[in-house]
């Protein structure tokens, strides 16, 4: 059975500057290979034969450097929607035509050891609306915390550690969904969540151990590098 990825490509990338003057985000290079070329091996090895990239700034760019890629040879169809002013991370997805029943939509600035083939099974064997791949992340706080009641002190901590689980960027879709986004406007990822909860759909999660890191962040990309360059095959082993 066929599957789609769709991949958000369209955001500036003003994190990364002056890199992303020049090119767009998703082709910032880890290693010797953009990162959205990552992402796209990726997504062929876990059965994703049909990638459509949502894009914006310097879409042409991104276009021609997957103009010849060699997964076109192997069965791996490339599909373009251009956005014509900022739509979001969700507005994007009323542009894709012929969306299937399930599908797969990521960030394009991302690299991680995620099995997406996996994930997107959990979400089908689920049935529900929308599953968010999520991460547990530790910040500890580097002030002393006052626990009260009123002005009655209950308790002190120093410099605790509080965790939460934060979205990695990868989600999979029931096609439902879209009909929750307004056509020509900018809706953010966050807006969906909020407005598929009020009208009771099911949303869930996959709590993710793998590698992650956004490498729109300054720190991310530089780890991201690091990892990419001591071992490319924890990314890329199964790939073709």
């Amino acid at each position: 059975m066929s599957r789609l990825a769709v991949l958000l490509a369209g955001g500036r990338g003003a994190r990364l500057a002056p890199y992303t003057a020049v090119f767009p985000k998703p082709l910032v290079p880890i290693g010797d290979m953009p990162v959205a070329d990552i992402l796209v091996r990726q997504l062929a090895a876990a059965g994703f034969d049909e990638i459509c990239f949502c894009a914006g700034h310097l879409a042409e760019l991104l276009e021609a450097y997957f103009m010849s890629h060699p997964l076109r040879g192997r069965g791996v169809r490339f599909r373009w929607v251009r956005e014509g002013e900022p739509l979001g991370t969700a507005g994007p997805l009323r542009l894709v035509e012929d969306l299937p029943e399930r599908f797969l939509v990521l960030n394009g600035d991302l690299l991680t050891t995620l099995d997406f083939g996996a994930f997107f099974d959990r979400h089908v064997e689920s049935g529900a609306d929308l599953t968010i791949a999520v991460q547990r992340h530790q910040h500890r706080t580097q002030l002393g915390v006052v626990r009260h009641e009123g002005d009655r002190v209950t308790g002190y901590e120093e410099k605790p550690s509080f965790s939460f689980d934060v979205s990695m960027g990868v989600y999979a879709y029931s096609r439902a969904c879209i009909e929750t986004i307004p056509a020509g406007l900018k809706f953010d990822f966050p807006d969906l969540v909020g407005a598929l909860l009020e009208r009771g759909r099911d949303v869930r999660i996959v709590l993710s151990g793998d590698t992650w890191l956004d490498i729109g962040n300054p720190e991310d990309y530089s780890e991201a590098q690091r990892l990419f360059q001591e071992d490319p095959g924890r990314f890329l082993g199964r790939c073709r």
